[in-house]
């Protein structure tokens, strides 16, 4: 019931074609001993399953309701993927997948011998076969999508190159000249591109940059080391300086090294002793972490671990408690998906506490803090929709979720936009009319019968209500990243939308993204 990060599924596909999603593995049509076993199974064998789900998945992972997913999902792909953490590698004479042989894996990752016995892991089965349903019931979708935006006019660069695989799009509005920066993940060229999008400077990377941290005079870039799935620790921080003629170059050291697939790096002296130190969501893959590395000066750093859970893929930096202490607020989106606060006790020393819990099925993908409802509590933006994942079916419950905080840091669910495959969302006061809009992006859509969810911007009418509407030019891209900011300096906040042309689909769209712009600027014109 494990699932995979966006990133390391996307890049898998474009940088070995041949390879499967990451998270798959391979597959394995298992049915069970029975034909047909919600037919036959008795309500006490179900029962029975259900009690051991509860404790052998639910001791791993929030336990997943049979009705999250399909039969032939639960069947062919989650349950077979499940397998061998349990110790069962094969069941039926089918052998079940696993990483087994993976150098990079730690010996211990798979139980050396069945933690359950085959008649439980067959209730197991027969728990899930019977109580899901043969599929999933389509989204609900209150308002339909419109056609036409005029608060927003699209801008596409110059710059055209076959199969772009933006992994990483800021605007930089820093300084008095606004730029923007773009990252492609398999040339590994970083752009840098003016106001008006015609390109000023370009670097080559030592490896694919999928994140980066503005600061006074260079910038923190994250390398997440090799594309692929992997268990190795080949990502890296590092930074990328300007010369005398403001022209970018990487640092021929990197900061640090060796760190398993990192996806996000943010400077932040954790334990107070004036030195910078780094916290590091180092997504991983079957492992990973979140850790920081503390600055012990010269050039030294110590690599501390403070979850040595998988899939940590956003992190913010917040002193909740107001002890001068910061604090951190994470996005783990594998396995056990949720938010977490870790709360700073000094010297080097965390309290952790899982905020919002998420069934390992959902593809948690991104978070933010706002303020909805101008309570002076900052509520959470969430969104979930990571579908190249084990279950690669398109899922009712993905899309924009509002959870509002009750001043103690409690979250509350107040409100959905159902949409398929759903990866990010920024909300912003857009159409400056004093509340907050939500900007968002789709990679895994629709695309098939609903073309217009790859992009979707949701205007507040108030009382939680939101418009919901696209531009046609938004389905040139298959959108990955986005960013919002200023981008040309009139004090409006624009959106900038990265194409990642290349990788699976569940629905093909009929346009060719592989020929469309790097990147889609949308300039905000005001109403």
């Amino acid at each position: 019931m494990d699932r995979e990060h966006p990133m390391r599924k996307l890049m898998t596909f474009v940088f070995a074609l041949l390879l499967a999603i990451p998270a798959s593995f391979s597959s394995c049509n298992h049915t069970g001993a029975r034909n047909s076993p919600s037919l036959h199974v008795g309500d006490s064998i179900i029962a029975n399953g259900g009690k051991l789900a509860s404790i052998y998945c639910g001791s791993c992972h929030m336990l997943p309701d049979p009705s999250l997913l399909d039969k032939k999902t639960w069947r062919q792909s989650v349950l077979p993927l499940m397998g061998p953490h349990l110790g069962i590698f094969q069941y039926n004479f089918k052998n079940y997948p696993s990483n087994i042989g993976d150098r990079f894996l730690a010996r211990n990752y798979y139980p050396s011998k069945p933690g359950i016995t085959l008649t439980q892991w067959q209730n197991i089965i027969d728990y899930y076969d019977a109580l899901s349903p043969e599929s999933l019931p389509s989204q609900n979708r209150r308002e339909s999508i419109i056609a036409g935006l005029p608060l927003f006019t699209p801008e596409k660069p110059a710059l055209q190159y076959e199969t772009p695989t933006t992994s990483f799009v800021k605007i930089d509005n820093s300084g008095d000249a606004h730029h923007l920066l773009v990252c492609d993940a398999i040339t590994r060229n970083v752009y840098r591109f003016n106001k008006d999008l015609a390109l000023v400077d370009s670097l080559k990377a030592k490896g694919p940059i999928v994140d980066m941290e503005l600061q006074k005079s260079s910038i923190l870039a994250c390398n997440i080391g090799v594309l692929n799935p992997n268990n190795g620790k080949f990502g890296s921080g590092e930074f990328i300086t300007f010369n005398h003629k403001h022209r970018m170059k990487e640092d021929n050291v990197p900061l640090f090294e060796n760190l398993g697939r990192p996806v996000q790096i943010t400077a932040v002296d954790l334990n107070r002793d004036g030195r910078e130190d780094y916290l590091v969501c180092e997504f991983g893959y079957l492992m990973g972490s979140l850790s920081w590395m503390e600055n012990k000066g010269g050039g030294k750093f110590e690599h501390h671990v403070l979850s040595s859970l998988p899939g940590a893929i956003k992190a913010y930096i917040r002193d909740e408690n107001h002890d001068g202490l910061p604090d951190i607020w994470v996005l783990f989106a594998h396995a056990e998906e949720g938010i977490f606060l870790f709360t700073n006790k000094g010297n080097g020393q965390f309290d952790q506490q899982e905020i919002l819990r998420f069934p390992p099925v959902y593809g948690s993908s991104y978070f933010e803090f706002d303020d909805f409802n101008h309570d002076g509590f900052p509520d959470i933006l969430y969104t979930c929709g990571d579908n190249g994942d084990f279950s690669r079916i398109l899922k009712p419950y993905h899309g924009v979720y509002i959870f509002l905080n009750d001043g103690k840091d409690h979250f509350t669910q107040k409100y959905f936009f159902p949409l398929n495959g759903c990866y990010k969302a920024m909300a912003r006061d857009f159409d400056g009319d004093g509340d907050l809009d939500i900007a968002t992006i789709a990679y895994f859509a629709d695309f098939g019968s609903q073309p217009g969810e790859g992009f979707v911007y949701l205007e507040n009418k108030g009382d939680f209500s939101f418009q919901p509407s696209t531009l046609p030019e938004a389905e040139e891209g298959r959108w990955l990243t986005m960013d919002a900011g200023d981008l040309n300096g009139d004090g409006k906040p624009d959106i900038v939308l990265g194409n990642f042309s290349a990788g699976p689909t569940l629905m093909r769209s009929k346009t060719n993204w592989e020929k469309g712009p790097p990147f889609l600027v949308l300039l905000n014109r005001g109403k």
